[in-house]
């Protein structure tokens, strides 16, 4: 024993002085190293810029301005006006007058909500312009644009009159039950501070009424070059966009006197604070219990990282805990999340956030922190922390890889951190190497100090979102909970058994191989024919490092199925998901692949079944692995499956008094009949047909060979390293090698060809709700495909002028037209939106009227401009992408067409006329089906 205790004792010297050694290298008041590729200035008239040359879109840049300026800015008479601005950015400034931004960027093909966007927050509020073609004087343009948007708005009266309604209506779409009982715990979780009295929409009250010269006077104390930042991202030269800023910004007159921008603290409290609260439209309940903490707005040093990887590691692992015990049918609650995150400018909070299953939400909360407090007592067990390790090392390895891939957004992100809250815009590669250093030193000790100091007595609050009727928890009760829980004497450490299993350990894979490799230089793929029947179409692809993606798809889809198995076919999904793989739950499943980067889903749809997967360059053994592993060992856990019947009560619950559902289920019944077999409300009686042994027959079914499944691999992996693992674990699934199936055309049929119908619905805040859509089936063409998604963007652009702009009716009004291929060629035009209802009828008038325009032949020689040039121009940043040639091989070999070939979209684009456009229209128009149905409050 003298000798044991004498290895044992020098093992722990030994590894104490390695870690001692390993903190003598790093000096941790060192800052972070920074990235270097980001060039930051400041003007002398205050203003930041930054500028990052990438060619991850070529031949494109996009620009941002950073305004260190929200709703938390706002005086009591101003609410909402920080919003306000941000839309009026969109209405006219001195260079571009009016609709003169979106008119002049959308000729170039930017989409307005997608590339041409912005929002406000308490305490920022950003624009963009996003993946802008770097031609024909763009860069000046969009330059321009920035130089306007910081302090050359008009607000002229006319266009301030026009807004008011289109944010009134945005305040209309995005009211709820779950809105409104968050604006009511806003109190408690910022303390009483201003934040709880600025959401950032503001109040209706001084959107309507607030006089022209508040809004200008908010833009001139606030709008301002000591608290703008623009930023630069993509295909330039960054020494010429340096000197077009200095050229152009410089100019702009700083403000004399200044207000102070001030930062808002949420005060400390000792004692808790909590709210209740509950809504007509709201039958589920959900806890959020939170600890808020002081965050630094100092320069970030090697310390501040070492605290974030503890801080990190800590949560995730808790949260893993949490995780695995939502998985088991006994848990009181649905889902748990532990999570730490930002709250505020100076300050982050550690959160608890539970979704009890009805009538235990004192059990559930108790539940909950009981894992959180067995983590304060005990600390984490050290295969929990491999296991963190091994995650945060992949993830760096993933970033490093990728990091010339890295979006525009991304990069924008660090930017705009770095601005507003003086984090590190940091060097990836250097970042890692110190982070490797601080993981191998990270000791249990810390971990178990970083959850405890995450844990708090200070400044907690709670907020419990109850449900009428049912077993609430109360204030009182909830202290209880946490008392009881806090000294608990009986919590024991937290122990888990892995058995070193593998994926494949349990299988007896016989190897199969490659009995014949086709090339084809139309496309430059390979396909392998494997000794199984299965056929595997390969393309390397590198645009994006370290990534590469996976396809199989089989024809049949439950339209093979019988009309009383479609309950249980729509949840296989979900149960396989939820029942893990091979031999372990889903639980071990993600111990198991800890490190990994590798994932499969399987899908079930009308007319296929499919499983796409994805992997980095290292793992493809791993997803190829579990490919073999779905058809070879799928499993369905019983217990799973209990957990699964739990959440289907959860949903029935939640549903029954949300507005949203209930608009879903009429409208089902309107369009497909009230008992039509393959179009169901989701009810209990569609419930009570979702069976266990469906589940899994179906599966079997549908799965049953995987030589009647088409695979396609694409991207970052060499054709050495791929075909030996093919070998050993697609070519070795045993196949029976005569399945060859099609979907059949049996879908659910409208009641009738036209429908037309008004629902009244009992709403707590008054709006309409508008569905149409028309449908014409006609032969598949390129043509009529591309025709048709024209024929959408255009009603898109005369929709949002005339019912968003020109009305201020509706802030979101969505139109759409898609043509689908299978199971039956057919065009599809839709229109949707929330709107104020006392307009719906003028509205909807206004939607058919714009379809029957173009049926007319009335369409603009501008917006057909501009749709084209739009296709043209994401056509060709699509190629960029791996995706791209996903898309390329599935194409060509489901349905023989060469997305490459100019003669598939680029000749179509360029030819396509205005009459090609009405075509489509008056066909859809005069002899497809209708239905239009709306949503009213109830008087």
């Amino acid at each position: 024993m003298k000798h044991i205790f004498i290895i044992v004792f020098s093992f722990f010297i030994a590894i104490s002085i390695k870690g001692q050694a390993q903190a003598q290298e790093l000096n941790f008041n060192d800052p972070l190293p920074l990235d270097e590729t980001i060039k930051k200035g400041v003007l002398l008239n205050g203003m930041t810029y930054y500028i990052k040359s990438t060619d991850v879109v070529k031949d494109a840049a996009s620009y941002y301005i950073i305004q260190n300026v929200g709703s938390i800015l706002e005086n009591e008479d101003q609410q909402g006006l920080a919003h306000f601005l941000e839309h009026m950015a969109f209405n006219g400034t001195e260079h571009f007058p009016g609709k003169g931004i979106l008119n002049t960027l959308q000729k170039h093909g930017a989409v307005f909500g997608k590339d041409i966007n912005a929002y406000t927050s308490f305490d920022e509020t950003v624009y963009n312009l996003s993946d802008i073609p770097t031609k024909d004087g763009l860069i000046d343009t969009c330059l321009t644009v920035l130089h306007d948007w910081s302090n050359y708005l008009l607000l002229t009266d006319e266009e301030i009159d026009a807004e008011r309604g289109v944010i009134k209506e945005e305040w209309r779409t995005g009211q709820s039950g779950q809105k409104r009982l968050y604006v009511k715990s806003l109190p408690t979780t910022y303390n009483h501070s201003k934040y709880a009295d600025r959401m950032p929409i503001g109040l209706m009250s001084v959107v309507e009424g607030f006089d022209y010269k508040s809004l200008r006077d908010f833009y001139q104390d606030w709008y301002r070059t000591d608290l703008q930042a623009i930023a630069v991202i993509g295909d330039v030269d960054v020494n010429e966009i340096e000197q077009k800023i200095i050229e152009k910004f410089s100019k702009i007159p700083p403000i004399e006197n200044p207000k102070e921008r001030i930062i808002i603290d949420i005060p400390e409290n000792t004692e808790m604070g909590f709210s209740f609260g509950t809504d007509p439209e709201l039958s589920s309940a959900s806890i959020s219990f939170g600890i808020r903490h002081k965050k630094s707005l100092e320069t970030e040093t090697v310390a501040d990282l070492k605290r974030d990887l503890l801080q990190s590691m800590a949560v995730s692992m808790l949260s893993s805990r949490v995780s695995d015990i939502a998985q088991k049918p006994e848990a009181s609650f649905l889902a748990g999340r532990i999570g730490y995150t930002s709250l505020s400018r100076t300050t982050n909070y550690f959160y608890m956030s539970v979704y009890p299953k009805p009538n235990q939400q004192k059990q559930a909360f108790k539940e909950v922190l009981t894992e959180v407090q067995r983590a304060v007592n005990f600390g984490f067990i050290q295969s929990e922390i491999d296991r963190a390790i091994a995650n945060i090392r992949t993830s760096y390895e993933n970033q490093i890889a990728k990091k010339e891939d890295k979006s525009h957004e991304q990069i924008e992100r660090a930017i705009q951190n770095n601005f507003l809250s003086n984090r590190t815009m940091d060097d990836i590669e250097k970042k890692y190497e110190i982070s490797k250093k601080i993981l191998a030193g990270i000791t249990l000790e810390e971990l178990h100090s970083t959850i405890k100091k995450l844990y708090a007595k200070n400044n907690r609050f709670l907020n419990i979102a109850g449900v009428e009727g049912q077993d609430n928890l109360s204030e009182d009760l909830a202290r209880e909970v946490i008392l009881s829980v806090e000294n608990d004497s009986s919590l024991k450490p937290y122990n888990e058994a892995l058995d070193g299993k593998t994926l494949v350990s349990s299988l007896n894979i016989i190897r199969g191989s490659i009995k014949k490799t086709k090339n084809d230089k139309a496309v430059g793929s390979t396909t392998f024919i494997l000794s199984n029947g299965v056929q595997v179409h390969y393309k390397f692809v590198d645009k994006e490092k370290n990534k590469v993606s996976l396809k199989a798809m089989s024809y049949g889809g439950t339209s093979l199925l019988a009309d009383e198995d479609l309950p249980s076919a729509s949840l296989v999904r979900n149960l396989v998901q939820m029942s893990g793989l091979g031999d372990f739950t889903a639980a071990d499943l993600k111990k198991m692949l800890a490190g990994k980067t590798a994932g499969v889903r399987i899908g079930l749809s009308e007319i296929s079944e499919s499983l796409s997967g994805g992997s980095n360059t290292k793992d493809v053994e791993t997803m190829l692995q579990m490919v073999h592993v779905y058809f070879a060992k799928p499993r369905f856990d019983t217990d799973a499956f209990k957990v699964l019947e739990s959440n289907i009560d959860g949903y029935l619950i939640r549903r029954s008094k949300n507005v949203s559902e209930q608009m879903r289920d009429s409208l089902i019944v309107t369009v497909y009949g009230k008992n039509n077999p393959k179009e169901r409300i989701f009810n209990q009686e569609y419930a009570d047909n979702i069976s266990f042994e469906k589940i899994k027959k179906i599966y079997k079914d549908r799965f049953a060979d995987v030589s009647d499944f088409e695979f396609f691999i694409v991207g970052d992996v060499k054709e050495a390293q791929l075909k030996p693992l093919l070998e050993q674990y697609i070519a070795s699934i045993p196949t029976k090698k005569t399945r060859r199936e099609n979907y059949k055309d049996n879908g659910a049929e409208w009641v009738s060809k036209h429908i037309d119908k008004d629902i009244f619905l009992t709403l707590e805040d008054p709006k309409a709700n508008v569905n149409i859509m028309y449908k014409k089936e006609m032969p598949f063409s390129r043509k009529n495909v591309i025709c048709t998604n024209v024929l959408g963007d255009i009603l898109q652009l005369r929709i949002t002028e005339t019912i968003r702009e020109a009305e201020g009716g509706a802030y979101s009004p969505r139109a759409s037209a898609s043509f689908e291929r299978q199971p039956k060629p057919q065009a599809i035009v839709s229109f949707s939106f929330d709107c104020n209802p006392d307009m719906a009828d003028k509205l909807v008038g206004i939607v058919n009227g714009e379809l029957q325009n173009i049926a007319n032949g009335t369409i603009s020689d501008e917006d057909l401009s501009k749709i084209r040039t739009n296709f043209l121009k994401e056509y060709e940043q699509a190629k960029d992408k791996n995706s791209f040639d996903m898309q390329l091989l599935t194409k060509y070999f489901r349905f023989k067409e060469n997305i490459n070939d100019p003669k598939h979209f680029e000749s179509i684009v360029k030819s396509m006329s205005k009459q090609d456009i009405q075509n489509i229209a008056k066909q859809v128009l005069n002899t497809g089906k209708s239905y239009e149905v709306v949503f009213k409050p109830k008087q």
